[in-house]
Parts: C-alpha cells; sequence; structure tokens
C-alpha cells in the first residue's frame, strides 16, 4: 500500500518526520483559530494607534510649517484616506486631549490583548495544564512586560531607520545600507520572538530551544514586511479613498493574518522538537485502529493533560493494545 510506505518513509528519515509532526500538531492545535484570535486583537490595537498618531502629529505640526512639509513628503501620505486628508488639511491638523486620552487607552486595551491572547496560544501550543498557567495579576505583568518589550523593539528599529537614513544623506551606497538595514532588522526580530515567546510560555524553556522556531518565523516574518512594503507601495498608492480604504482593511488582515501564523508556526516547530512529538504516524488521524508511535501517544496524552483545571484533578491517559475493540479511558 502506497501511504504504508509512505509512513515508513517519515518515520524513518529525520527530516520528513519533523515537518509531519509539525504539520499535525499544527492541525491537532487548531492553528488557524488560533493565528485568527492573534489577528483580531492585533487589528484592534492598530486602529487606536492611528488615532493617536493623527492627534500626536496636530500637536507637533502646529504652527510648525517646516514639520508640515517633512509629513507631507513622508510615507504616512501612501495611506488611502489618511494620507488624502493629511494633504488636503495639513495645516487644519490639530492636537485633542479627549482623542489622545481615548487612543491611548483603547491602544493599551487592545495591546494587552494581543499579549493576553499570546499567553493563551504558546501555553496551548506548548501543551500547559490551565491550573499551571499565570493567575489574574501575572497574566497582566507578564502582558505589560512584553509590552515594554516591543516598545524597546520600537525603539531599536527606529534608530536603525535613522542610521540608515543618515549613511544614505552622506552618500552611502545604497545597496550596502540596505543590507545592512535588513541585517539589523533580522537581528532586532530575532531578539522580539525570543523574548515574546519566552515571556509569554508558563513553562520553563531555554533561550536555545527556542532559537530554532525563533529564526523560522523571523526570516518568514521579514518576508512579510518586505511584501507589504511593496503593496503598499506599488498597488494601494494612488488609491481612491473608498477603494484604497478597501484594499487597506483586507491587506491589513490578510498581513496580520499571515504574520500570526508565522509566529504560532515558529512556536509549533519549538514544541515539536522539545517535547519530542515525531515521528508521527501518517496514517493514525484518518484510520481508527491505525499502530501509534510513541510521539502519537505522548501527543495526545498532552493535549488531554492541558485541560487539567484545579490541582486535586489527576488525568491519566490510557491506550489499548492494537487489536482489541476498546476506547481509550481518561479519567
Amino acid at each position: 500500500m502506497v501511504a504504508v510506505r509512505i509512513d515508513e518513509f517519515q518515520q524513518r528519515h529525520h527530516w520528513a518526520g519533523f515537518a509531519l509532526a509539525v504539520c499535525y500538531k499544527f492541525v491537532d492545535d487548531q492553528g488557524y483559530y488560533l493565528a485568527a484570535l492573534l489577528t483580531y486583537y492585533g487589528f484592534l490595537s492598530l486602529f487606536p494607534l492611528l488615532l493617536l498618531l493623527v492627534t500626536m502629529l496636530g500637536f507637533v505640526m502646529q504652527n510648525d510649517d517646516a514639520l508640515q512639509q517633512q509629513v507631507l513628503h513622508s510615507a504616512l501620505v501612501d495611506f488611502p484616506v489618511l494620507g488624502q486628508q493629511l494633504v488636503s488639511n495639513v495645516h487644519s491638523v490639530q492636537g485633542n486631549v479627549f482623542a489622545v486620552a481615548f487612543g491611548s487607552a483603547a491602544a493599551l486595551y487592545g495591546a494587552l490583548g494581543v499579549a493576553g491572547a499570546g499567553q493563551a496560544v504558546l501555553n496551548k501550543i506548548w501543551a500547559v495544564p490551565r491550573v499551571r498557567r499565570p493567575g489574574l495579576l501575572g497574566f497582566y505583568v507578564r502582558g505589560l512586560l512584553l509590552l515594554a518589550t516591543f516598545g524597546l523593539g520600537v525603539l531599536l528599529t527606529t534608530g536603525l531607520t535613522g542610521v540608515t537614513t543618515v549613511a544614505s544623506d552622506l552618500g552611502s551606497n545604497d545597496v550596502v545600507v540596505a543590507l545592512l538595514a535588513n541585517l539589523g532588522a533580522l537581528v532586532v526580530n530575532v531578539l522580539l520572538f525570543l523574548l515574546a515567546f519566552r515571556v509569554l510560555t508558563a513553562r520553563d524553556i531555554t533561550p536555545g530551544q527556542l532559537l530554532p522556531g525563533v529564526i523560522v518565523s523571523t526570516v518568514l516574518w521579514q518576508g512579510l514586511q518586505i511584501g507589504g512594503t511593496y503593496l503598499l507601495e506599488h498597488e494601494l498608492r494612488g488609491s481612491s479613498a473608498i477603494y484604497g480604504a478597501f484594499g487597506l482593511v483586507i491587506g491589513l488582515m490578510i498581513w496580520l493574518y499571515l504574520g500570526a501564523t508565522v509566529a504560532v508556526l515558529g512556536a509549533e516547530i519549538n514544541a515539536v522538537r522539545v517535547l519530542r512529538m515525531w515521528p508521527r504516524s501518517l496514517l493514525a488521524p484518518f484510520v481508527g485502529d491505525a499502530p501509534l508511535t510513541p510521539a502519537d501517544r505522548q501527543a495526545y496524552a498532552a493535549y488531554a493533560r492541558t485541560e487539567q483545571m484545579v490541582k486535586q484533578a489527576r488525568i491519566r491517559v490510557r491506550f489499548p493494545r492494537r487489536g482489541r475493540q476498546k476506547h481509550q479511558r481518561d479519567s
């Protein structure tokens, strides 16, 4: 049988068995729903930040003609609706204290939602029992720590952008500057993914155990950033306010979902590798009495133990011997 031969091949070859195990665990964990959860809170946090950005621009640009001209020649004018409004009303944009307060509160709520969703996602991927996950205080402490981490990352990337801009103004080679900027961004993103994966997971994990998945996520994320920049510069530039708005929202949702999927995939790679959840049986999800590998048994047992709600509960998982017509018993 062809399927049996393929199964034997992937179990004998580590690279094939590992890739299949990552795919199976992604499906077992419903990774597409986990990515959708991250996408929702990510989208929820972006628009308050946009309101906050416009309001802060109103404060700093007021009565400053030089700064207004810099804004008109910046990347902000490429955004549909927002860009056209800035071009038409750059002299009348003013700050608003209420908008700052509302935008800050809404952005903080959305950012904490992203951090909370990240904890739920990573703890599920790493099969952390519910009873061992952080309580309410620890939940928000980890979220605030993540926000501080990403704030530091934004400062680093901003400084990197400033350095490359100065180098370009001094007449340096554009190719060299772009290469250095991309390398610097890769390093910063590696650190951000590494810290996020460590802070949001309620499990003792070393940086070395996280590094393989972090590298995969970083490389894919860098590709998404390059693709998003191209889309903004070549596809959305010059769009009408209506079509540009639809294109921006749909494109942003897709971009956020792909980014969340990249993060989930990197975490799945680390979990499969550290928890030794490979090789899996190719036929087990499709054939009820297919023989299970030790990795299959470990994975299914971990999924059951994840649902432990209180310390008093004990969850044991038993697998019947092959050939017996018995259901798996959980107690």
